[in-house]
């Protein structure tokens, strides 16, 4: 059978909204796959991911969930992962303004002459020991 006809004769929407309302699944849709005699639907979220092998002929499904725990949690929404949209805008939006902070802060102290000497050797110092963390563990 071509997979062109396997995929028209599920209605993906359906399966997705009756997995929702009766297994409790929340997460973003992340895959769909489908083959002759089921369907494989996952799902991601924050510290979180589920996946249902749904039989074509019953409608039965197997679900398996797994929570990670908050520490994912708050790993996967530090990173973005799973999160969303929304999510990643927001994260966007508050690395800018904490890059606008810091270089304000940069140019500020060049107009404060007793801090100027000890301000521009701290970020020089700073500098030096983010490109030593660099070239010791990551490169």
């Amino acid at each position: 059978m071509a997979a062109s006809s396997l995929t028209g004769s599920v209605d993906k929407l359906q399966v997705v909204e009756y997995l929702r309302a009766n297994a409790g699944i929340h997460g973003a849709l992340a895959d769909f796959r489908i083959d002759d005699q089921q369907c494989e639907v996952v799902f991601k979220g924050p510290g979180y991911a589920a996946s249902a092998l749904v039989d074509r002929e019953t409608g039965r499904f197997d679900l398996t969930e797994s929570r990670f725990g908050m520490a994912a949690i708050v790993n996967d929404l530090h990173k973005g992962r799973d999160t969303g949209r929304g999510w990643s805008n927001f994260i966007d939006i508050c690395a800018v303004l904490l890059v606008v902070v810091s270089l304000t802060g940069f140019v500020l102290i060049f107009f404060l002459k007793k801090k100027r000497a000890g301000g521009i050797a701290v970020a020089v110092c700073g500098l030096f020991i983010a490109w030593l963390v660099y070239r010791i563990w990551i490169k």
